[in-house]
């Protein structure tokens, strides 16, 4: 009887840790007397008790969330700037092999490029050009981390905190440009208008006509709209005459 339950209970022991169940995105590492064997999964995996060792490795994309940084910025600006990076494990067994906690090791490694990237280029340039600069830490990081077996996919800029006074300085400086295109739109504009003036002046000129017909259509205009004042324009053709007989009488 003890020994039925004996064999029991050390079968139980044996499947319970023998046998491991690994999810899709999962893979083990298998360590047999401190050396690697190879890495396994997903799906049923067969240990050897107290000889094998398996380490688990998810393979999913991480999303890495960077704290925000102090940066000098190369024009002497101080700024701070987060930024969130997205990688996963290729090589399972680099990952833990060729160092120690790859998470930790991702993080300090993404805080240090991320100031001395930031540090080399202008606070315009950093405003502007993030897509650039993206693109240039994901390239140095998936460089760093491919021997750790490692994929860096995306990096991301997320938040660049100015000073108050910059914030003030950039404010000024936006509502300066603003005023600049508008007086360049309204200079334009009064270009363009007076073009067309010197364009229906020449067409009056030779079609005196279309002079009279234009004061026709401004009195009526005039007269559509409820005006307590009223001008009436006269042409001077009228008053030449009464102009040439003061003259005479002066001579």
């Amino acid at each position: 009887m003890y020994t039925v339950i004996a064999v029991v209970m050390l079968v139980a022991f044996f499947l319970s840790t023998a046998i491991r169940v690994l999810n899709e995105y999962e893979r083990g590492v298998i360590f047999r007397l401190g050396r690697v064997i190879k890495a396994k999964g997903p799906g049923l995996i067969i240990l050897i008790p107290i000889i094998d060792k398996m380490v688990k490795v998810s393979m999913r994309l991480v999303a890495m969330d960077v704290d925000p940084q102090d940066v000098i910025t190369r024009d002497n600006v101080s700024v701070k700037v987060n930024a969130v990076i997205y990688f996963r494990v290729i090589a399972p067994i680099k990952a833990i092999v060729e160092v120690e906690q790859y998470n930790y090791a991702m993080s300090q490694l993404a805080q240090t490029t991320l100031r001395s990237v930031c540090g080399q280029v202008e606070l315009d340039e950093l405003l502007s050009e993030r897509e650039k600069i993206n693109e240039q830490l994901q390239t140095i990081l998936d460089t760093h981390t491919d021997p750790w077996g490692l994929k860096v996919t995306t990096v991301e800029l997320k938040h660049i905190d100015l000073p108050q006074e910059m914030q003030r300085s950039m404010a000024k400086q936006a509502e300066a440009e603003r005023e600049r295109r508008a007086k360049v739109i309204n200079a334009e504009g009064e270009f363009q208008a007076a073009t067309k003036l010197a364009e229906a002046s020449e067409i009056i000129k030779g079609h005196p006509m279309a002079l009279q017909l234009r004061y026709l259509q401004t009195m009526r205009e005039m007269s559509a709209e409820q005006n307590t004042t009223t001008i009436f324009p006269f042409p001077i053709d009228l008053f030449k005459p009464f102009l040439k007989l003061i003259d005479n009488k002066d001579k």
